[in-house]
């Protein structure tokens, strides 16, 4: 090993230790939302406490609904960390400059994302001190399952490894070594695909459950992904510009708005040609969706649900497609009800009505008690404050402010001084 490569990990302790004392400086701003987000996560952990406690009872799942919230958040959430590959596909594919310095953060997303969905298949366990019994069961390659356990967990370690590479690069003043990433990030692009694909066949092959056998689930879940994941980049993106003065170019926002635009139309032709073939055949198989859409023998819990999720996403779509969405604020507007709509849409709208009825023709409605909704607002909390503190300690690493040779400062006097010094060798490069 040679002497600069061993003073890299000698430095390294050091640089893990300085971003840890970083996550602790802000302004008032930063300090309130940490407040708040840090506030919500320990009520979301007391609310675990008692479930873990007294059991999924706490919960309003029952044995004919025995996934709701949680898999709904989990089945969201891999989209959202599938969706990193639409940043990461411009600029390594097809070399978008404008969206070259920005990638770095959607593969943060996706690491915060696969966390959460870690976390959600954790508090669905009933059981989770027999969690070993799976690990020990490990029955690939037939399980479908064991499928989905190395998708989500080598996502992880990909974009943990390719967004640590980068960053302590860049706080080395180093430029990255292509052999040292470049095939992480493609295999990475794959990957992406493979772990929303997985998921959806997770679904799709239980042949007890008529509502989910179809083929066009998997094209749906990629769609409505790559839709409601940009969403939430450029919401990040545009918080990140007006909070620390991050460069973000417009055509960064435009390219993603595209994106968005025509991820959005294909998953609402996708929707609307699976309504079509469960109405349009009359079968039995199509009480659950005529339980989603209109409600079944007095029963209609989600009919709420499913017309809000299909108006804003219309919504949303009218919207992208009109200059109106020209205007920040409007574009903002249908970014959220477009993650509004089609988390409803592939959460409580996809996994609740595949179990009504139930194969023995009961029907029994879900809904999720206050101590379910605190464990996932809490889980939700968590995700963001891990996601917070990233960016927060990957800004000033990218802006040189932050780097093995730099003192960084807090006084604004001396960070702005320091900011203007740094500009122009400021941000990592990937190429």
């Amino acid at each position: 090993m040679s002497g600069d490569t061993k003073s890299l990990f000698r430095e390294y302790p050091r640089f893990l230790w300085r971003c840890f004392q970083l996550s602790f400086v802000g302004d008032w701003k930063y300090y309130t939302w940490m407040f708040l987000l840090s506030v919500v996560a320990l009520f979301g952990l007391n609310a675990y406490a008692k479930q873990f406690v007294q059991g999924l009872i706490t919960t309003g799942l029952t044995d004919q609904v025995s996934w709701g919230l949680y898999i709904a958040n989990f089945t969201y959430l891999v989209g959202v960390a599938a969706a990193a590959v639409m940043l990461v596909i411009p600029v390594y594919v097809y070399k978008n400059k404008d969206l070259h310095n920005l990638v770095i953060f959607g593969e943060l997303l996706a690491v915060v994302a696969i966390i959460m969905c870690l976390l959600f298949i954790a508090v669905d366990l009933g059981r989770p001190d027999r969690f070993h019994h799976m690990l020990l069961r490990f029955n690939f390659p037939m399980s479908i399952l064991t499928w989905d356990v190395i998708a989500l967990n080598g996502y992880l370690l990909l974009n943990l490894h390719i967004c640590g590479y980068l960053i302590y690069c860049a706080y080395n003043n180093r430029r990255p070594t292509r052999k040292f990433y470049i095939p992480f990030v493609f295999i990475a692009i794959v990957w992406a695909i493979s772990i929303h694909t997985v998921t959806a066949f997770l679904y799709s092959g239980l042949g007890g459950r008529p509502f989910w056998n179809t083929a066009v689930i998997a094209p749906r879940f990629l769609a409505s992904a790559f839709a409601a994941g940009p969403a939430l980049i450029i919401l990040t993106l545009q918080v990140i510009k007006v909070s620390t003065g991050y460069p973000v170019s417009e055509k960064a926002i435009s390219t993603l708005k595209g994106i968005v635009t025509v991820a959005l139309g294909v998953n609402m032709f996708l929707l609307i040609s699976e309504i079509f073939t469960e109405f349009y055949t009359g079968t039995t198989h199509a009480a659950s969706a005529r339980y989603l859409f209109f409600g079944l023998h007095g029963y209609s819990a989600l009919v709420p649900w499913i017309w809000t999720a299909i108006g804003l996403n219309s919504f949303a779509l009218i919207v992208l497609l009109t200059p109106a969405s020209k205007n920040r604020w409007v574009l903002n507007a249908a970014c959220v009800a477009m993650i509004v709509g089609i988390w409803i849409e592939k959460g409580m709208g996809l996994i609740v009505p595949a179990f009504i009825p139930s194969p023995l023709g009961e029907i029994v409605e879900y809904v999720p008690t206050l101590n379910e909704i605190l464990v996932c607002t809490g889980i939700w909390a968590f995700g963001l404050l891990i996601y917070t503190i990233l960016v927060r300690v990957t800004i000033p690493v990218l802006y040189g402010e932050l780097t093995v040779d730099t003192v960084y400062h807090t006084d604004p006097e001396l960070k702005a001084k320091q900011k203007q010094a740094t500009k122009e060798s400021a941000s990592v490069s990937l190429e």
